[in-house]
């Protein structure tokens, strides 16, 4: 059974505050960090009343208990007069959202510089079929079908927090074709169909890929079906990267002291039973908590579109790679399995890189959900990034914080 995305023991557990933001003093950790924040993010507006605007909804998406519509944020932070300007502000006016995100990312970098960028989905459910990129998915976090939006964000992540800086909203072909859907939407001219793995390699390359902030090791946490491609992409720039892949990805076996070395490609899945007897216990730990699973890495070639072996020393991208498998029953088949460029590095180093990534999708669920990334009510492509933009920034306020309280309950995830 491979159990995607929040598996159990991810890392050190957020901790939610118990109050809500009200104004406090010089000393009040809620205050310290949504002024440094709104320093820092909304010097990117060019005009006064736009940076006002920008705090006030961030202030807004602290404070409004339940669903944080624009009508519910305005209720906390000017009522009905608000809620009109407010509107506006996100959905109708004209600034762009990615000088903002990019501050946000080297506010945090800045603060302490990250272990990983992690690139991971998010599913938002929607009862009706009017918001821009609503269709039929799959959340690979629970392992089950929704209906609904899909996106990809981009987290700083350590050791102490995960926060979403960046995203890029899926939009599938039955919205980009449709020529009705798309004005309604205002979906820019130059967007163009992807597929979900597109869309997750375009929200990096397009944010901290071309962004000044450090280079670390990239996490894909969603599977990577093109190995050889996708991996090239990362050495070829020179970035370390981990990537999930299914059982079923071909790989091929190089360390000739191995089982179905010379045979071939074979799934990967194969291949870690095939080994099984080499497992160690690797141990992860943080502020809060530690674990540990049993892990393997086994050095493996990937293969050419086709699942034909390609040859190694052909070139930059042949390679060797890394194959490490986890599990946390021995009996069981391994719960996730990762590729990575880093061919060199230690089963237990790589593990506590994967966990970051449990952690960040984990968080969507705590934090997330507190600060309303999933609760955008409006149907505009612009309007959903600027939401979500100052939503990311409210995860932020609230993560670094860091006020004391009770362990957020994550939901137990099921088989993908």
């Amino acid at each position: 059974m491979i159990v995607p995305f929040g598996e159990s023991g991810a890392g050190p557990e957020f901790y939610l505050p118990q109050r809500r933001h009200t104004a406090g003093g010089p000393g009040d950790p809620w205050e310290a960090a949504t002024g440094e924040l709104a320093g820092a993010l909304f010097a990117s507006l060019a005009r006064r009343d736009q940076r006002q605007k920008g705090e006030q909804y961030l202030r807004g998406l602290l404070q409004a208990r339940g669903r944080k519509s624009i009508r519910n944020i305005a209720a906390h932070v000017g009522g009905p007069a608000a809620e009109q300007s407010l509107h506006h502000f996100i959905s109708s006016s004209t600034w762009d959202w990615m000088p903002m995100r990019e501050a946000l990312a080297r506010h945090l970098s800045r603060a302490a510089a990250p272990q990983a960028w992690v690139v991971g989905p998010m599913p938002i459910p929607k009862a009706g079929d009017q918001s821009v990129g609503v269709e039929q998915g799959y959340d690979q976090c629970l392992g089950q079908s929704f209906h609904g939006q899909q996106a990809f964000g981009v987290f700083y992540a350590s050791e102490l927090l995960t926060v979403p800086v960046h995203w890029r909203l899926f939009l599938p072909g039955s919205w980009l074709r449709d020529d009705l859907r798309r004005r309604r939407a205002e979906i820019p001219e130059g967007i163009a169909e992807e597929t979900l793995l597109e869309c997750a390699l375009a929200a990096f390359a397009e944010s901290v890929g071309s962004w000044r902030v450090p280079a670390r090791p990239v996490v894909l946490n969603t599977y990577v079906d093109r190995v050889a491609a996708t991996v090239d992409r990362f050495t070829a720039a020179g970035l370390p990267v981990v990537a999930r892949v299914s059982g079923t990805s071909l790989l091929e076996v190089r360390d000739p002291a191995l089982p179905g070395y010379g045979g071939g490609p074979l799934a990967a899945q194969r291949i870690l039973a095939s080994v099984k007897g080499l497992r160690r216990r690797s141990t992860w730990g943080g502020p809060t908590g530690s674990g540990g699973s049993l892990t393997v890495a086994v050095r493996v070639g990937p293969t050419d579109g086709s699942g034909r072996a390609r040859r190694a020393g052909a070139g930059d991208g042949d390679r060797d790679l890394l194959l490490l498998g986890e599990w946390t029953d021995p009996d069981s088949s391994p719960v996730a399995l990762w590729v990575t460029n880093l061919a060199s590095a230690p089963a237990g180093a790589l593990l506590r890189l994967t966990k970051l990534a449990g952690r960040a999708c984990r968080d969507l669920t705590g934090v997330g959900e507190e600060v309303g990334l999933r609760d955008f009510e409006g149907r505009s492509f612009r309007g959903w990034h600027r939401h979500i933009s100052l939503a990311s920034a409210a995860h932020a306020a609230t993560a670094m914080a860091g006020l004391g309280g009770s362990p957020v309950e994550y939901p137990t995830p099921r088989s993908a």
